[in-house]
């Protein structure tokens, strides 16, 4: 036998040295939930660990990620009041502004992404303006585009379009240059798929469709070279970093974007993926910290520079305490 591959695995001191992949806390970003109101710190049951947080209570969990050396995070909005335009999402005093705001003076280190949906603001629960049952394209977009300036503004530092309207990249990168915010980055959902893992955010963010589904405008997780061509018109629109979600089911889809674009590359590790770990783990069927390293590592080595993930604090706080 000329070679012998078990050489480089003998200790992990010899499987370090010879490591292909190695996550780093700055390739995280944690997700965060804020609502309205005073001391509200409301566990999200379907994603233990997780909860809807009031700005005071925000804040604290900024403290909590600054120390842990993450440096971005990703906001969503849960508004007390919704309507049939998604107002609360560009009100300039709505509670993603306030957070921005509030998190930006607070924490200037950090990376404010402020993600771009009426989902959450919408009385019907849908991504865009709604008309006789249909969801409308091109009527939507000013919308997301006032949202977007109006994160602008607020001191969002990314802004992170994911409604999957069609346009909706060009629309914003026009609206952002027209006034002034040139050098704020845009980080495009490009492949979101139409995807069954997505229900335990729903519950967080209050956002299930009041009617019907999203398969009009979120992708057929059938479609490979569909994702493909929505990442060259993203790109094209003026994006600057894209993003595959979910994760770990489109593995596939996350390795052909890192070979084929030469553009910064994200993946979200989405609720769902994230409540079957906790799951299991609390059933006692796997080890929890092995198995969320195993699947963040998973997406980092299909070529993800940057991924979202409800467990970056846990392997924030894992790589320190290793390290």
């Amino acid at each position: 036998m000329l070679y012998r591959m078990r050489r480089l695995r003998v200790d992990e001191t010899m499987r370090s040295l010879v490591r292909e992949t190695v996550l780093n806390v700055k390739d995280l970003v944690y997700p965060i939930f804020v609502v309205e109101g005073n001391q509200v710190k409301k566990p999200v049951s379907a994603m233990p660990g997780v909860s809807n947080l009031s700005l005071d209570m925000y804040l604290r969990e900024l403290e909590e990620i600054a120390e842990l050396g993450i440096p971005a995070v990703l906001l969503f909005g849960v508004p007390d009041v919704k309507d049939e335009v998604g107002s609360g999402a560009y009100d300039p005093n709505g509670i993603v502004q306030r957070a921005l705001r509030e998190g930006k003076k607070r924490f200037p280190e950090l990376l404010f992404i402020a993600d771009v949906c009426l989902c959450e603001y919408t009385s019907h629960g849908h991504c865009g303006l709604v008309h006789e049952g249909m969801v409308l394209n091109d009527e939507t977009l000013p919308l997301l585009a006032k949202s977007a300036v109006s994160y602008a503004e607020a001191g969002a530092s990314i802004i992170a379009p994911s409604d999957m309207m069609d346009g909706r990249v060009g629309a914003i990168r026009k609206a952002l240059d027209e006034q002034g915010f040139s050098h704020i980055a845009i980080m495009s959902y490009s492949a979101k798929y139409a995807s069954a893992f997505y229900g335990p955010f729903r519950e967080a963010a209050q956002s299930k469709p009041a009617f019907g589904d999203r398969k009009s405008y979120q992708m057929d997780y059938s479609n490979r070279r569909e994702a493909i061509r929505e990442a060259e018109l993203d790109i094209t629109e003026g994006a600057d970093i894209i993003m595959v979600k979910p994760a770990l089911a489109y593995l596939d889809v996350i390795r052909e974007f890192a070979i084929r674009f030469d553009i910064p590359l994200a993946a979200y590790q989405v609720s769902g993926e994230y409540a079957m770990i906790k799951a299991a783990a609390q059933q006692g069927w796997i080890d929890e910290k092995a198995v969320a390293l195993e699947s963040v590592t998973a997406i980092k080595r299909a070529g993800a520079k940057i991924i979202i993930t409800y467990f970056a604090k846990q392997v924030a706080a894992w790589l320190k305490s290793s390290g």
